[in-house]
């Protein structure tokens, strides 16, 4: 999708996943991005970490639920729960019509109470809504809430005779929480790395119910490669590192104790995996993604192979332990129904045909095509 000659106001990016704001570079130049603080941070967090500089954009910050103005519309920003922190549906109102955008979201994460808001206290007079469509064909049985994850971590985490990781996103917020709080259940300690560290750091300047390395519980395991990043550019990370050494952890004290811990690693992980098995008792390794990774398709996510080869391996106990980031079909019903659209449109699903034998009033949009809401 070529971006670079699109002529518009403003572009408004819902969260920080790659999938949501990965063009915004290739726009026009001093296009006006709008986005929350945190979620800005995210970003740049990413791209110094993968040894890259900062988007060099015109980025705006919004505020959840404080309306702003740009040109003929007025936009509110609703914080919503999804698996990526400060992520947001949009209220667009111009000329007498509304539309409301829903992002990503869920209800049943840590701030599932926001999904519930929107259906028990509706937007009224919805002209239009963009309902995104995830889990169309999918469910959330195994592991209906992040409460669910939480519990199975505790199952496998209060018996390890060895180390156990935890992979998933460092990004994932209530992932971390969940980590956390079930370390907290079983007395263990809470490895971290470098780069997770930061996130958690981003997030500590908008809230204090997270986690952070300064917290007695948790560890930071220094990567040379991570620990790089900050060497570079010291300026901006203030004295980020100095403190972070306060709360080092040595591979020795890991080997030495290691079923005192649980690390939260990335599928990327697979080395320090590997430094931990025959030590006669299992690996366990606690896999905390979409599965969908671990189907061989996606060669270029480095270490799926790996991990997913760990399903063979005697030495390695790996575990499936996820809820998503997106609403089941239930919940989105509730939704619409909720807000009572005149017109509903579907986006980010596969299965954009399927909607208007579950919803009402669908009108399926296609690339290219104009649609003039009257």
């Amino acid at each position: 999708m070529d971006v670079s000659k699109l002529k518009v106001d403003a572009v408004l990016i819902s969260h920080p996943h790659q999938d949501h704001f990965g063009l915004m570079t290739c726009l026009p130049p001093n296009t006006p991005v709008y986005m929350g603080e945190l979620g800005n941070n995210l970003i740049d967090a990413t791209q110094l970490f993968l040894g890259k500089s900062r988007h060099e954009i015109n980025a705006r910050h919004f505020k959840a639920w404080e309306p702003f103005v740009i040109g003929d519309f007025r936009i509110t920003p609703y914080l919503v729960d999804h698996s990526a922190a400060d992520a947001y549906s949009f209220l667009v109102e111009a000329e007498g019509k509304r539309l409301f955008y829903s992002g990503d979201l869920r209800s049943h994460g840590r701030k599932g109470i926001l999904f519930e808001n929107l259906v028990k206290r509706p937007i009224p007079r919805i002209d239009i809504m963009f309902l995104e469509g995830t889990m169309m064909h999918r469910n959330n049985d195994l592991f209906p809430d992040e409460k669910a994850v939480e519990k199975k971590i505790v199952e496998i985490i209060s018996q390890q005779k060895n180390i156990s990781f935890i992979l998933s996103s460092s990004q994932n917020i209530d992932r971390i929480v969940s980590a956390y709080r079930a370390c907290k259940r079983t007395e263990k300690i809470l490895v971290i790395d470098i780069y997770t560290a930061w996130v958690l750091e981003q997030v500590r300047e908008f809230t204090d119910n997270v986690p952070s390395m300064d917290w007695p519980e948790v560890r930071v395991y220094a990567d040379y490669s991570q620990d790089q990043k900050l060497k570079a550019t010291p300026e901006y990370f203030g004295d980020f590192r100095k403190r972070l050494y306060l709360r080092r952890i040595k591979s020795q004290e890991l080997q030495s104790a290691p079923s005192a811990f649980l690390y939260f690693g990335k599928v990327s992980s697979f080395r320090k995996i590997e430094a931990f098995k025959k030590a006669g008792q299992p690996v366990n390794v606690i896999y905390s993604q979409w599965l969908g990774y671990l189907d061989g398709s996606h060669a270029d996510y480095f270490g799926c192979d790996k991990i997913s080869a760990y399903r063979e391996d005697p030495e390695v106990n790996l575990v499936y332990a996820h809820t998503s980031g997106h609403a089941p079909v239930e919940d989105l019903q509730r939704l619409a129904a909720a807000l009572k659209p005149r017109t509903l449109v579907p986006i980010h699903t596969d299965d954009a045909d399927s909607f208007g034998k579950t919803f009402e009033n669908v009108v399926t949009l296609r690339d290219g095509s104009t649609f003039v809401l009257t």
